[in-house]
C-alpha cells in the first residue's frame, strides 16, 4: 500500500513539473502540443472511468462473497438472496456506466472545449 501510494505520488509530480517543460518547448516550435488542457481532460476521463471500475468491481465481489456466505449457512435461501445479489451489482454496475458517461462527455460534448480553443487561438 505505502508503495502504490508514493508511486502516484512520484507520477503526479512528474506531471506537474512535465508540462511547464512541454509548454515551454512548444513556445520554441509555435505549436500547442503537450500535457495541457486536452491532455488533463484526457488523462481524467480515463483515470474517471478506471477508478470508477476498480471501485464497482471491489463491490461486486463483497456483494458475491456475501451472497455465497449467505447461500452455505442456509441453503433454502439462495433462490432469493440470488435475485438480490444480481439486484445489488446491477446496480453497482450503473455506477461505472455513470462515470462512463461523464467521461465520453468531457472528450467529446465538453461545453468549455470551444472556449478553451478560442482563448488559444486554434480556432479557424
Amino acid at each position: 500500500m505505502r508503495k502504490g501510494v508514493i508511486l502516484g505520488i512520484l507520477v503526479l509530480f512528474s506531471l506537474i513539473f512535465a508540462s511547464p517543460l512541454v509548454a515551454l518547448a512548444a513556445e520554441t516550435t509555435k505549436m500547442v502540443t503537450g500535457f495541457g488542457f486536452f491532455g488533463a481532460i484526457v488523462l481524467a476521463a480515463g483515470l474517471g472511468v478506471g477508478v470508477a471500475a476498480c471501485g464497482c468491481g471491489v463491490g461486486m465481489g463483497h456483494a458475491t462473497r456475501g451472497a455465497c456466505e449467505g447461500i452455505a449457512r442456509n441453503p433454502e435461501l439462495a433462490g432469493r438472496l440470488t435475485v438480490t445479489m444480481i439486484l445489488g451489482i446491477a446496480l453497482i454496475e450503473s455506477l461505472t456506466i455513470y462515470a462512463l458517461v461523464v467521461a465520453l462527455i468531457l472528450l467529446y460534448a465538453n461545453p468549455i472545449l470551444p472556449k478553451v480553443i478560442t482563448l488559444l487561438g486554434l480556432s479557424g
